[in-house]
């Protein structure tokens, strides 16, 4: 589970001063029971981040769904029983959390299930872009994906922008200096690039947009020169939901896309009063 104090920051940006509009309108000791329920089809995340905050303040939660697992519409996720102001003050913050992690759920799910039922080895990850790591990376990992790099400390991937400054081989030649504990992922655009890369001892290959037919053209290159099984092959860009079928059924290893996490689709979830206590 994410850390408490880690999510407390949300609470605390929605509630600089508390929330006036509970304090001003309900009775203060009032307590009552409500339940957070589904308003659609799909994989449930951000159970475990909610119920740790209605916890800190006292109200008593009931787990009738837990992350990963298949929720129907109207189901119950949460039951909640406490203060009325305390279940009122954590309400937003806690469906905010669990509507963006279950919306990525939802959809990595989708994608390793294609990708699975084309080509069982291939794995589904995600990208850095994303601000809110800690969130969406473990909700990749309730859908059943890879986190890819939690952050730039994680391991050594080459891009574009430092080939720019330092060549293909040196670069690496650099990064297996450095530490002979990280691996070392170069992003190639190229055949030529790709087969330079695996040469000079990446450990990950990342073909960056390029399509299925070249992607084939590349594989079969390593093969020829005995280094397909020295490097894992990644696979990004300009992948979809539409297409992906068509890269995992390629002699790949991972297929990554920033839109799970970029361009996430909330999954609506709702916290409703049942009444007084």
């Amino acid at each position: 589970m994410i850390s408490l104090s880690y999510l407390l920051k949300f609470l605390e940006e929605d509630t600089p001063f508390g929330d006036v509009t509970s304090e001003a309108v309900i009775p203060e000791g009032i307590r009552a029971k409500a339940v957070i329920i589904a308003k659609q089809e799909g994989i449930i995340a951000g159970v475990e981040e909610a119920k740790a905050l209605f916890e800190h303040f006292w109200v008593e939660v009931g787990v009738r769904k837990r992350d990963g697992e298949e929720v129907k519409k109207g189901d119950t996720i949460l039951e909640l029983e406490g203060d009325a102001r305390s279940i009122l003050l954590v309400e937003r913050t806690a469906l905010n959390i669990m509507g963006r992690m279950s919306g990525i759920a939802t959809e990595v799910r989708k994608l390793v299930e294609k990708v699975k039922a084309v080509n069982p080895k291939v794995r589904v990850a995600g990208t850095r872009k994303t601000l809110l790591k800690p969130i969406d990376k473990r909700a990749i990992l309730i859908g059943g994906g890879e986190p890819h790099r939690f952050s730039l400390s994680d391991a050594i991937l080459i891009k574009d922008n430092h080939l720019a400054l330092v060549p293909l081989e040196e670069a690496i030649r650099r990064a297996k200096a450095f530490s002979v504990y990280k691996v070392v992922e170069v992003e190639v655009e190229s055949l030529e690039d790709a087969l330079k890369a695996a040469k000079a001892g990446a450990d990950v290959v990342m073909l960056d947009n390029m399509s299925p037919a070249e992607i084939a053209e590349t594989v079969e290159a390593l093969k020829r020169e005995g280094l397909r099984d020295r490097v894992k092959i990644e696979v990004s860009g300009g992948i979809t939901p539409e297409n992906i079928e068509e890269y995992a059924a390629l002699d790949i290893d991972v297929i990554s896309l920033g839109y799970i996490t970029h361009s996430v689709k909330n999954f609506d979830v709702s916290l409703e009063i049942i009444g007084k206590l």
